[in-house]
């Protein structure tokens, strides 16, 4: 009977294993099942990052002909040459019955009756091709930056951070357009009553439509930086080195700030009305310089002090430059930092050359273009100082 029992006790156990031996079972059926594999929604690595921040330079070296080709265009006064604007582009004048048709527009416009009656039809042939060139050259942007950006897009070399930055530098592009033509339609408004006024376009649209380039070049610019070239993990131990980022940052600043009162300069004539260095004739502060009522509007529509507040501005742009550059000297910096503060060094000194040399030379036009591309190739420089210190940080010893 004992042995019956005993066998019929062995057969429950392997019909019925045991809970360690089930769990054991479990465990291993569980580590044989492969894990399902994460769904890949954007391919980031170093070849795609190269290839965005290529577009983003390309894009940004764009703009910067933009930017001076639109200085060239205001400087040979053909801005309001052409007088209308259509989304997809103009046509040029393919013969002689087309040329005549733009010219007669343009004669029903306040820059020819007031200013430009004596002028031919081959010299308003040239200040004609002058404003097409900047208009198309700013749709070719359009064109060099949607295209890629929706392949781009659809590969999916973009990250959720960089998507955000592409939609908002297409809208900037898009709304630079519409800016440049709002500028434009105040040049062509019937509002030059004074038979002394002289048709122009308003100078709060001119700063504003350059504003808008030197943005939309400084975030094409630093963000192919942060792709191509990544600014070094730093860490300084100095007390005096914490004081280098926010120097430089104000030192962008700056640049920004006096490039845009270089345009009010631009839009009302400014350079041309005193034409010494450093005084302003035979004063420090000219006796015209708060000539309007109110006192405020001598900010933006008196040239007087428009000319002054530029000269100020870029001196102080210039001492805050050599300052960081004095206070680095002797501070450990990656070389590429040091490279960008002694070429902003340089640049700075040069734009400050051609400033005065554009001035003591009543703004020929070569001058002046240089002058104002300068002014973009110093910020240039200002971005890459702020790129190379992102990351410094200051820890107490």
């Amino acid at each position: 009977m004992l042995r019956l029992m005993c066998q019929r006790a062995n057969l429950l156990k392997t019909k019925f294993p045991s809970r360690r031996l089930q769990q054991a079972v479990v465990d291993t059926q569980v580590k044989s099942i492969p894990p399902r594999p994460p769904a890949v929604k954007q391919i980031s690595n170093a070849k795609t990052d190269r290839t965005v921040g290529k577009w983003f330079l390309g894009c940004s070296g764009m703009v910067f002909v933009a930017v001076g080709l639109g200085g060239v265009t205001r400087l040979t006064e053909s801005g309001l040459s052409m007088v209308s604007w259509k989304l997809m582009g103009e046509h040029m004048p393919r013969n002689q019955e087309e040329w005549i048709k733009e010219f007669e527009e343009y004669q029903q416009y306040p820059e020819f009756k007031m200013k430009n009656a004596h002028i031919t039809l081959e010299e308003f042939k040239f200040i004609y091709m002058m404003e097409y060139m900047h208009r198309m050259w700013g749709r070719a942007i359009g064109g060099f930056f949607l295209i890629p950006a929706a392949y781009f897009w659809k590969k999916g070399y973009f990250c959720a951070r960089t998507k955000k930055v592409v939609l908002v530098l297409g809208t900037l592009i898009g709304l630079q357009g519409l800016m440049g033509w709002y500028m434009v339609k105040s040049g062509l408004e019937n509002r030059f009553d004074n038979p002394n006024d002289v048709p122009r376009v308003s100078q709060y649209r001119l700063a504003s439509h350059l504003a808008a380039a030197f943005v939309l070049y400084s975030l094409f610019l630093s963000n192919a930086m942060s792709r191509l070239i990544p600014a070094d993990k730093l860490v300084s131990i100095g007390k005096r080195a914490i004081n280098i980022k926010p120097l430089a940052h104000l030192t962008k600043g700056m640049v920004f700030l006096t490039a845009i009162s270089g345009a009010f300069v631009a839009g009302l004539d400014a350079g041309l009305v005193y034409n010494s260095f450093p005084k302003m004739g035979d004063d420090w502060i000219p006796n015209d310089i708060l000539q309007f009522e109110p006192m405020h509007k001598n900010i933006t529509e008196n040239p007087t002090m428009v000319q002054f507040n530029h000269r100020i501005l870029g001196i102080t742009t210039v001492s805050l430059i050599t300052a960081l550059w004095l206070i680095t000297r002797r501070q450990q910096l990656p070389k590429r930092a040091r490279w960008a503060i002694n070429a902003a060094m340089a640049m700075a000194w040069t734009q400050a050359t051609l400033g005065v040399t554009t001035l003591l030379n009543y703004v020929p036009v070569p001058l002046a273009t240089a002058h104002q591309s300068g002014s973009l190739l110093l910020l240039s420089f200002a971005v890459w100082v702020s790129h190379e210190l992102r990351f410094l940080k200051y820890i107490p010893k």
